[in-house]
């Protein structure tokens, strides 16, 4: 960073002034409603799965397949657009990635046979993987460091209104209408969602590290008006000179190889536990017996239940901060999913899995808040997007592992995912860092200057979880 002068600002002191007004809130519904049609789009194809297996004639092993198509998708497309959209720009990568989620969502809708199907399930997700990480960067980087954590966690909780969303319009469509206009009802509400993209500008902390600084600071001025607040000003934004744009490997330097690790085995079993837990949702409610009208409705109630965990999620990352919350609701979701294995009646089979619902949705929302804290700017969403990839491989191993296991035996299945769970929880405690009030960095430098900070502060503290 350049050295600063008298009464300059760094873009996070910029943001840190503005505040928190109306732009934050507008950003926030937009990018809500993105993030609620991403959910829906994932969610979709596991609660059209049953019909798509009567018309297909599909055996348990190809619907795995089916449902893991998208995630093969996002695993392309979340390293290939988080590294993307450190070079071209957040607003414009996150535009093109929705505009491809859209067209071929819809396009899904269409499939003649289960090939195509496949075929075009996996470029939906080509764009969705693309959507995930820029959506939250972008958000990220427009926050205050005050209850930065507790906003992030805030938009991470439209997922779960994109699941009561996907489990209702399934609920009320397929029995009737069939799988095909549910698929086509979310690539929609993409299309909607790219229209309304068009008018959110540029991260300036994005061209600041390009070295645009004019319109870096164009932009916080713009949104210090929105706010209220006074305009930054001419001449007063200290940013340092754009260096070589880094790639992929810079995620593996001496201050970030311990946050790397930990990201990517944290982000890879959760995504195997919840994944494999709720793309066969419906159909582990069907195998219990439960017929597909209680099973659409039972799968709302679960996806009901996910928003309360958001909300104390969003509470206790900034009052027992990033890494506990993470740990403790990993736990706990561990825990549960595992009551859900052995249950044996129907109450105990709806109290497990809402409660394995409330803790995992709440696991998920503090990762996601803590997981753009832990990098640079100029390496923010190849951070993203690679940790992104690892949940989107898992993403494709956790139905192709319910689909060997569930019939052999559920409660092997679900212990699995259980299990994997406790593995996550582990990594947490034993590599994680606290991130609550820290300003965002922006270079690899800063970044290695947090991260001592926070070592020198555990050498001289016990960090309980």
């Amino acid at each position: 960073m350049a050295t600063q002068g008298a009464g300059s600002l760094t873009v996070q002191d910029a943001i840190d002034r503005i505040g928190f007004g109306r732009f934050q809130k507008r950003l926030l519904g937009v990018s809500g409603v993105t993030w609620a049609a991403d959910a829906a789009e994932v969610f979709l194809i596991a609660f059209a799965l049953p019909q798509i297996v009567i018309d297909f004639d599909l055996s348990t092993f190809e619907s795995a397949v089916a449902v893991a198509a998208t995630f093969v998708g996002m695993l392309v497309g979340a390293w290939f657009w988080g590294t993307t959209a450190d070079r071209i720009g957040r607003r414009k990568g996150f535009q093109i990635t929705i505009g491809v989620f859209a067209v071929f969502g819809l396009l899904s809708a269409f499939a003649p046979n289960f090939y195509w199907l496949l075929v075009l399930r996996a470029l939906t997700g080509f764009g969705l993987g693309g959507a995930v990480p820029l959506d939250f960067s972008l958000f990220a980087e427009f926050l205050p460091r005050r209850n930065r954590g507790r906003w992030l966690v805030i938009l991470e909780s439209f997922w779960g209104v994109g699941m009561v969303a996907a489990a209702g319009l399934a609920w009320i469509i397929v029995p009737s209408l069939g799988w095909r206009p549910l698929l086509a009802v979310s690539a929609l509400a993409g299309a909607l969602v790219f229209w309304v993209r068009l008018r959110i500008p540029e991260s300036p902390r994005w061209l600041a590290s390009q070295g645009r600084n004019e319109e870096a600071l164009a932009i916080l001025d713009e949104v210090a008006r929105y706010n209220g607040q006074p305009e930054i000003g001419r001449g007063r934004l200290e940013i340092a000179r754009p260096g070589e744009q880094p790639g992929v490997k810079a995620l593996w330097t001496p201050s970030l190889v311990r946050a790397t690790a930990m990201l990517w085995i944290v982000w890879f079993f959760i995504a195997l536990s919840y994944y494999g837990l709720f793309s066969w949702l419906p159909s582990i409610f069907v195998e219990r017996g439960f017929d597909i009208v209680k099973t659409y409705g039972y799968t709302l109630l679960l996806a009901v239940a996910s928003l309360p965990g958001y909300f104390s999620a969003a509470w206790l990352v900034e009052k027992w901060g990033r890494q506990r919350t993470l740990a403790v609701y990993l736990g706990a979701s561990a825990v549960f999913t595992y009551v859900y294995a052995v249950a044996d009646s129907v109450g105990l089979i709806l109290t497990g899995a809402c409660l394995m619902s409330f803790f995992t949705l709440g696991a998920w929302a503090s990762l996601y808040a803590y997981t753009p804290e832990l990098y640079p700017t100029n390496i923010r969403t190849t951070g993203m997007g690679a940790a992104s990839g690892m949940a989107r491989i898992a993403g494709v191993a956790a139905p192709l592992i319910g689909g060997l296991l569930i019939p052999v035996s559920l409660v092997a299945a679900l212990t699995v995912y259980a299990v994997s769970f406790a593995i996550a929880t582990v990594t947490v405690v034993g590599l994680g860092r606290e991130t609550r009030e820290e300003a965002l960095a922006d270079t690899v430098a800063e970044e290695a200057g947090a991260v001592a900070g926070t070592r020198s502060r555990e050498r001289g503290n016990v960090v309980t979880v």
